[in-house]
């Protein structure tokens, strides 16, 4: 019904993952699997609705609270995470990272601590040194069941009076980790205890596997909390713009929106994001779903064409996310000599661990997001640059 394994080409759209590869790799000739969107044609219901709104042809100033788009934020929540939604706590970004940043900026003053769990979405360190916080990492710890988080060492970092936020992945970028209700609920009542604010980031929520089930932050809150998510990884839209989430609080509340419309005039959304919420959340649900069936095999296929090649790694796919974030130290290779290799042999562009901080030394981010076709080409090119450094 929906095809994902045509190869839709790239070049030439100002595409950052493909045209812009070199600013990260240093060459611009590399097959990439890199930032975290997909290479495909997003969601038909999608382009019929942009379509529709195009051919009405007047672009003006627009707002993001009216009720098509609040109900259809409403009806996701509700269908996907039996979970429901207040419309008074609903706000909305420019992105996700924006959203992220303001809320820093309003739960804490310069050189506060901000917690995170490592190895950490990249952005994450830099919004936090960005504006002049402090990054205080709590290390997931891999077991035979998964990454785990040593709540003891969370509550040690939670206790101290100047961290005063934890930013949280939800599911968790790069590990692909699902929190549970049991760790959520802890986490809540340990920064309930130590009055820390809460920022949930949840834009993966919509890519998580097999049994394993997303549970909004809304759901297990208490205290100062504020939830952001948007639906731009899932459809495939960031180029659209465009984030929400929801902040707990009136205050806090009214803080954010003062200053997203009087200091950075940013009230007014991209009508073409609003446009492509609504249709996602109130008709992409089968090409959603679709799309998972798709992404799962692709983990799968990684996972058994590593494995069978070098069996000591015993990948396992993620919990969540097309991000295989792949464990290669039973290897024991050096990560540099492997960039080189891949970069200069191979001609593939694939994350190295170490961008996610200190803790991902080992390993590398592979984007599976894309048609079965690129990504064998990827996962054989990885394979012999392996063997390569042997």
């Amino acid at each position: 019904m929906f095809d994902f394994s045509t190869v839709v080409d790239r070049h030439g759209t100002w595409c950052t993952q493909w045209d812009y590869v070199a600013d990260r790799f240093g060459a611009s000739d590399l097959l990439p699997f890199t930032i975290s969107d997909m290479d495909f044609a997003t969601a038909p219901c999608i382009t019929d609705a942009l379509h529709q709104r195009l051919d009405h042809g007047v672009f003006g100033y627009s707002r993001w609270k009216n009720d098509e788009f609040l109900a259809a934020v409403v009806h996701w929540f509700q269908q996907r995470f039996a979970c429901p939604i207040d419309t008074d706590a609903l706000v909305y970004g420019p992105s996700v990272i924006y959203m992220v940043s303001e809320l820093i900026r309003q739960g804490s003053n310069p050189g506060d601590g901000v917690v995170v769990h490592t190895p950490a979405y990249d952005a994450f360190y830099k919004a936090i040194e960005g504006n002049q916080r402090r990054v205080v990492g709590v290390a997931l710890e891999k077991d035979a069941t998964g990454w785990q988080c040593d709540m003891n060492a969370l509550e040690a970092v939670l206790a101290q009076p100047q961290n005063r936020i934890l930013l949280l992945c939800s599911p968790q970028n790069p590990t692909g980790k699902v929190w549970t209700r049991d760790e959520l609920t802890t986490m809540a009542a340990l920064c309930e205890r130590h009055n820390v604010k809460v920022i949930s980031d949840e834009i993966h929520m919509d890519m998580v596997w097999g049994e394993h089930q997303h549970i909004p932050w809304s759901a297990v809150a208490r205290g100062n909390w504020a939830l952001v998510t948007s639906g731009s990884k899932s459809f495939n839209i960031p180029a659209l713009t465009g984030a929400y989430g929801l902040i707990s609080d009136e205050p806090s509340r009214s803080a954010y929106l003062q200053a997203l419309k009087n200091r950075d005039g940013l009230s007014s959304p991209s009508v073409l994001a609003l446009v492509a919420h609504i249709a996602a959340y109130r008709q992409g649900e089968p090409w959603l779903d679709a799309l998972r069936q798709y992404l799962e095999a692709n983990l799968g296929y990684v996972a058994e064409t590593l494995n069978a090649a070098f069996p000591a790694l015993n990948w396992q796919p993620p919990q969540a996310s097309y991000l295989a974030w792949i464990d290669l130290r039973p290897l024991n290779l050096d990560d540099n000599a492997l960039q080189k290799v891949l970069i200069e042999q191979q001609k593939v562009a694939i994350m190295p661990g170490y961008t996610y901080g200190a803790e991902g030394a080992g390993f590398v981010r592979l984007n599976a997001g894309c048609p079965r076709s690129k990504l064998e080409q990827g996962v054989q090119r990885l394979i012999a640059g392996i063997r390569s450094l042997g």
